[in-house]
């Protein structure tokens, strides 16, 4: 099953959904954020409490190849291990060039419901 994913502008709103996930018991484990920038997504997924893509996401290939790839291919390479095409990771890490962070949920259906306001 693809993940769910979401599109931020804003920290505060991406943080105060993850809250609305926990309340509504989605597990830590299945949370995941994501931007162009690492020290962004790493003080946004210690804040909220979630979790980045890292090495146990990945292929332990691609993320030792992750080291020596360019930004951009990193993140379509976080994004495909994780679930999405090779045409939605591009389309979503153009995204994040233009600044917005990326909530991802693995392994609910009702995520959607959930965050609908």
């Amino acid at each position: 099953m693809k993940p769910f994913i979401k599109e931020y502008t804003n920290d505060e709103k991406l943080k105060a959904d993850i809250q609305v996930l926990k309340d509504k018991g989605i597990h830590k484990d299945d949370v995941y954020v994501l931007s162009h920038d690492d020290d962004r997504t790493n003080r946004l997924a210690g804040s909220a409490d979630a979790n980045t893509i890292g090495i146990k996401e990945m292929d332990i290939g691609h993320a030792v190849g992750n080291f020596f790839s360019k930004k951009g291919d990193e993140l379509r390479t976080k994004l495909t291990e994780i679930g999405f095409s090779q045409a939605e990771a591009e389309n979503y890490e153009e995204d994040m060039d233009e600044g917005k962070v990326l909530l991802m949920v693995t392994n609910n259906e009702n995520v959607d419901s959930y965050l609908q306001k």
